[in-house]
């Protein structure tokens, strides 16, 4: 007798069935394609060539760097900022840790381009110290990649630490202080460990965003080359261009940053402490120089991770000629936008509603699914989710190339090949947001419909859907910020027809004309901004929820 299929059943199908063809197919087909040789042959070469080859030792060594000297500054700005701001009474924290969200949510390379602004080789501050006589290198290199990766990545860090130590009990720390121990001695003998995972997972998740970043070390690098730029010059050179190696390096980068996923969910769920909410430590008052030190260390970080934001707005209104900024302010950069490259705002804005439609309907009800359905096959289809969240944005694009360039299913040139990459790249962030809500759900709400005569359908729409519908909404303001502001794989897929305004803000920056990048760049944070708080009052000014 034939099993009847029930709803759930059909959603596990359709879910599977949407992965292989926008996950598996295109991942298949970056992994085939690196076995062969731009003849069509069947090799080995590839691997080989970029085992040996200093370009590509470079490349990999040089990403490894980038990476783990984010890790490195994240770490040191959100443990300073979090410390500071759970242990010590801070004047206007709210806003602090408002401008740490301001940074999380801006895209990296509008925080390169920021800094090429005020420290690149015509940049503001380097001009005014050149009238005092005093010159300083441009912040192009490594070090200037390191800085904005170190500003952008280290509310990761801020977030999950200052959580962590808000949860721990006070009475903990008072029992150690009747031992004798020395307020140092209490932080590194009894909060520290409790945080060390929240420390670890977060510092994990901005050396992941470190690695798969492109547009830093595009906008900065000048020479200094990661695997994700090389993998784009391979693809896109107009003179040798060698897809078969580009993949090769995709699928490298995909192996990287599946080890540092796999670290970062293993240190997240060893964050197990649950502190008494109610015996919360208490926030010291600082007195003296330590007091002006506390506020001057949250402020400059605050500050300067929102730099990008600011420096945007501001020189959206200078006077501009061509690279140069000019006395005084005026429209002229965002009448240029509005005459000639709204098409390109009207692009942004329809794409990422599109993807983000998809993702809240698609995403909810697999969260559903995988909350509700405890098997083995859900087990495998919430790891399956892992990969499209570990593949950075250069990787997808190249892969939908490689999988939809030819019949049957040609994609390539169209603006459904950028919405279905925003859509498979973003889904797992809804997933997993849904499928943590519902299981702080109890289902003998739904059974208590169902012993009434509904269906399990309706009883689902009628009592569950109701429940989460505000952290839907917040899922899908997030996803909407990460959809807009999607940048490498749009660079890799665009045509002339399907700009979006993050390529446009790098093409922009690439020919110099500031003036107009800084103008769409705050457009861009604005609508980003307006996302963040419809997410935030949403999710009850729960920052953490942010991760």
């Amino acid at each position: 007798m034939l099993r009847r299929f029930d709803f759930w059943t059909l959603v596990m199908i359709a879910t599977w069935a949407i992965l292989l063809l926008l996950l598996f197919i295109p991942v298949g087909s970056v992994l085939l394609s690196s076995f062969f040789d731009t003849t069509g042959n069947a090799t080995l070469d590839n691997y080989v060539k970029f085992a040996s080859e200093p370009r590509f030792q470079r490349a990999f060594l040089n990403t490894l760097v980038v990476g783990f000297g984010g890790l490195a500054g994240a770490l040191l700005l959100g443990a300073i900022m979090a410390f500071c701001i759970s242990r010590f009474q801070i004047k206007g924290s709210r806003f602090v840790s408002l401008l740490a969200i301001l940074a999380l949510v801006s895209p990296p390379f509008i925080g390169a381009y920021s800094w090429i602004v005020l420290f690149g080789a015509g940049g503001v501050v380097r001009g005014w110290l050149r009238e005092f006589g005093i010159t300083m290198p441009p912040i192009y290199g490594v070090g200037g990649i390191l800085i904005v990766f170190a500003l952008k990545f280290y509310p990761f860090v801020y977030l999950m630490v200052s959580g962590a130590l808000s949860n721990v009990n006070r009475s903990l720390e008072e029992a150690a202080e009747g031992l004798g121990l020395t307020p140092w001695q209490r932080t590194f003998k009894i909060s520290f460990p409790m945080v060390f995972p929240a420390l670890t997972a977060g510092g994990l998740l901005a050396l992941i965003q470190s690695i798969a970043d492109f547009g830093t070390p595009r906008l900065l690098g000048r020479g200094y080359n990661v695997l994700a730029t090389e993998a784009y010059t391979l693809y896109s050179a107009e003179v040798g261009s060698n897809m078969s190696m580009a993949t090769t390096i995709s699928v490298v980068l995909i192996l990287v940053s599946m080890v540092f996923v796999l670290m970062q969910r293993f240190m997240s769920r060893r964050n197990v402490y649950h502190g008494n909410m109610i015996n919360k430590p208490a926030k010291m008052k600082l007195k003296g120089w330590r007091n002006v030190l506390a506020h001057f260390a949250v402020y400059f970080i605050g500050l300067c991770g929102a730099m990008p934001v600011i420096i945007s707005i501001i020189y959206s209104f200078r006077r501009t000629n061509g690279p140069v900024f000019q006395d005084g302010f005026a429209l002229q950069s965002y009448e240029r936008i509005l005459f000639n490259l709204g098409d390109v705002v009207r692009n942004s804005l329809t794409f990422s509603a599109s993807a983000v439609l998809m993702i809240v309907v698609v995403g909810t009800i697999v969260g559903v699914l995988v909350a509700r359905r405890t098997t083995v096959n859900t087990a495998l289809l919430d790891g399956a989710f892992m990969i499209p969240y570990v593949m950075p944005g250069i990787v997808i694009g190249i892969a939908y190339i490689a999988a939809f360039n030819t019949g049957p299913l040609v994609l390539t040139g169209t603006a459904s090949i950028i919405v279905l990459s925003i859509f498979i790249r973003r889904l797992p962030y809804t997933v997993r947001t849904t499928s943590s809500a519902l299981r702080q759900i109890s289902p003998s709400l739904e059974e208590a419909a169902v012993s009434l005569g509904y269906s399990p359908f309706q009883a689902f729409l009628r009592i569950t859907v109701p429940l989460i519908v505000p952290g839907i909404i917040a899922g899908g303001m997030l996803s909407f910020v990460t959809a807009i502001n999607e940048l490498s794989s749009s660079l890799v897929l665009y045509v002339g027809s399907t700009i979006t305004m993050p390529v446009r803000i790098y093409l922009l920056i690439l020919d110099g004309d500031f003036g107009t990048a800084a103008a769409m760049s705050s457009i861009l944070l604005v609508l980003s901004g307006i996302a963040v708080y419809i997410a935030f009052r949403l999710m009850g000014r729960n920052e953490q929820a942010l991760l």
